[in-house]
């Protein structure tokens, strides 16, 4: 029986379709980032299999096309549907336009090495590592889990990986824009918390690995302890050349990147954005209030909500800020957001499959009543 191969980007973590060098990737920026990688000429139309995937399997275009759709029919048959629709992109396009800028700078000019090098090892200090390098990455909860069990199969310890998977996807910078662009300076409170959860965690992870009641990691990589990303920021500095030429290579560059996260990101941003519409537009105010308010009860219905909801980090924001436009109860949206995160059933499922199941089941276990408690705290004081 031959066995099926691995079509797993091996940049970006990410599910590859197109065919080059041995290996799958997502597109054609990964391509380009693995051929400078590991120094290999790039002839895209030679390497390249299936390189030109048709727009309509093309989750931005054809989610962008259904939002088209959706806006038109409700300038002709909604009118509360419509003001919802402007409404958002009225709150959320600039911050999408900056964000996506954001990701592509990050994209282009952080080195992978810069996040490989301090997340292998057992000490308290990973941990910290693993956040800030969380909020360095810029890709959907979707995604930074791919590149989480990438950063696993490249060496990275258990505990560093599950605090760098929960601090990714509401502590990185396109996001952390986002948020305020909804919730003002409460976002900081989110991101705050978010890191707070994550460091909470890798730290008890670590306590876990030592008493071994997860699985050990089985892929720790060397390290080189030379490598100062000080010194090699200086020496980069001090070897590119500002001039038109350079200039305009790393314009395109960041766009490049700004592009691909786009593609992974936007449609998500979208469907959280009709689902939000829709929720505004139809949903009485009388049901938030009731099942959704700031108690215990509708705390643990969030809750549930967000373990059902199979929406991306950028897709759940529109909804955590729908909710406290209803219903003023802050511990709601963080509750909405952070659960969406830690008790999803495709993470928890990717984790138990490329990890351990003992890693997965202690995921929620550790996670949630530290969001529980958190989100009635702000319902209390806030």
């Amino acid at each position: 029986m031959q066995m099926k191969m691995d079509k797993t980007d091996p940049i970006c973590g990410m599910q590859g379709h197109m065919k080059a060098h041995g290996h799958y990737f997502c597109s054609e920026n990964c391509i380009k980032k693995y051929e400078k990688q590991n120094k290999i000429k790039h002839c895209f139309s030679c390497d390249v299999r299936g390189g030109h995937k048709p727009w309509y399997k093309e989750r931005l275009y054809v989610v962008s096309l259904i939002t088209v759709a959706a806006f038109v029919i409700a300038y002709f048959f909604s009118e509360k549907l419509f003001d919802a629709f402007i409404e958002y992109f009225a709150l959320i396009w600039w911050a999408i336009l900056l964000g996506l800028f954001i990701g592509g700078i990050i994209d282009y000019l952080i080195p992978n090495e810069y996040i490989s090098k301090y997340l292998s090892n057992s000490k308290k200090r990973t941990i910290f590592y693993s956040v800030i390098f969380g909020f360095l990455m810029s890709a959907c909860s979707h995604g930074i889990l791919a590149i989480a069990i990438e950063l696993y199969k490249k060496g990275a310890s258990i505990p560093s990986v599950i605090a760098f998977l929960l601090a990714s996807p509401w502590a990185n910078l396109p996001i952390t824009i986002l948020l305020f662009s909804f919730f003002g300076a409460k976002a900081f409170l989110l991101i705050i918390s978010a890191i707070v959860i994550a460091i909470i965690t890798g730290l008890v992870y670590q306590v876990l690995e030592k008493k071994k009641m997860i699985e050990q990691s089985k892929h720790i990589a060397s390290v080189d302890s030379s490598f100062s990303i000080r010194k090699d920021i200086k020496k980069r500095w001090k070897e590119y050349s500002f001039n038109y030429e350079n200039n305009i290579k790393t314009l395109k560059g960041v766009l490049r990147g700004s592009w691909a996260l786009a593609k992974m990101v936007v449609w998500w941003i979208l469907i959280g954005m009709i689902l939000a519409s829709f929720a505004r537009a139809f949903v009485p105010h009388e049901f938030f209030i009731q099942y959704m308010g700031a108690t215990l009860l509708g705390l643990v219905i969030t809750l549930i909500l967000a373990t059902i909801i199979e929406v991306c980090s950028e897709g759940s924001a529109p909804l955590a800020f729908e909710i406290f436009n209803q219903t003023s109860a802050f511990g709601n949206s963080f509750t909405f957001l952070m659960a969406g995160v830690s008790t999803d059933y495709t993470e928890i499922g990717l984790i138990w499959s490329n990890i351990g199941k003992k890693t997965a089941i202690w995921l929620p276990i550790i996670t949630v009543p530290q969001i529980i408690v958190l989100g009635y705290l702000f319902n209390v004081l806030l």
